[in-house]
């Protein structure tokens, strides 16, 4: 038990330990002068590997698997542990400070899209892939992705944050977003006896966004939580994150090269 009473008005202290206790803070806007690279290519990919990252690199390289050569892109890492995130290029990019980001040169004018979900619907809407033409389907797969979007922050921001990188273990945050995690891989699980995909036969941005998150932490990519969770109480979720897992532009994706922006 902690005996912690909250002030009647919250202070930032800017040490308060953990591994992003650094680039934390609580206001928003750039915090130096930076200007991003610029490749060749059609897209500009400003990125990290995390589970939000991965999901537009896995993306892009599907839709270069497709044969669809204008998804090519140019990929820029955003160290967010060394706060280049706060940069003024990336900023104006993505005004929230997040990773990915990216900026498409390909249309009349550049086009900025941030958040990770927008992201991939705007690539399937641009290339017409990975989302279902059909209305019914179509909704059930943004539905899913906007599940993920919404529910994942329970999976980042608490379980992966007070069981992997708090500076100390707490039981109550711990139990807590535990809870709501195996509720989450539950759902999954007992969603994914009745099909293949997450919006049945079809591959989605659903599944790519989904997995990205869920599928790393079921096979123990991140947060290394698979015995703690009892990863193998969920076979359907198993055998779903294995099929994608192999297919060969998720490896690409998840394998990909940042070119650094200094």
């Amino acid at each position: 038990m902690t005996n912690y009473i909250p002030p009647t008005v919250w202070c930032w202290e800017e040490q308060n330990g953990g591994a992003f206790a650094a680039i934390n803070r609580p206001t928003s806007g750039a915090t130096f002068d930076l200007t991003l690279p610029q490749g060749n290519k059609g897209l500009q990919l400003y990125s990290l590997g995390t589970p939000n990252g991965v999901k537009i690199t896995i993306m892009l390289e599907e839709l270069l698997a497709k044969g669809i050569t204008q998804a090519d892109y140019d990929l820029f890492k955003i160290d967010i542990r060394q706060g280049d995130q706060f940069g003024s290029g990336f900023v104006e990019i993505n005004p929230n400070s997040k990773i990915p980001a990216l900026l498409d040169l390909t249309s009349e004018q550049p086009q900025k899209v941030f958040e990770s979900g927008a992201i991939l619907l705007y690539l399937a809407e641009k290339f017409q892939a990975f989302i279902p033409s059909d209305f019914s389907k179509r909704t059930e797969c943004l539905s899913w992705l906007f599940w993920q979007m919404a529910s994942a922050p329970y999976v980042g921001g608490g379980f992966g944050h007070f069981y992997k990188y708090a500076p100390e273990k707490f039981e109550y945050p711990i139990n807590r977003f535990t809870m709501e995690t195996k509720r989450q891989l539950d759902l999954l699980d007992k969603h994914l006896a009745k099909q293949e995909y997450i919006c049945g036969g079809e591959y989605t941005i659903a599944d790519i966004a989904i997995w990205s998150w869920y599928g790393q932490l079921a096979l123990g990519l991140v947060y290394d939580a698979r015995e703690f969770l009892a990863i193998e109480s969920y076979p359907n979720l198993l055998r779903w994150a294995n099929v994608i897992y192999h297919r060969p532009a998720v490896q690409k994706g998840l394998q990909a090269e940042y070119q650094p922006i200094r």
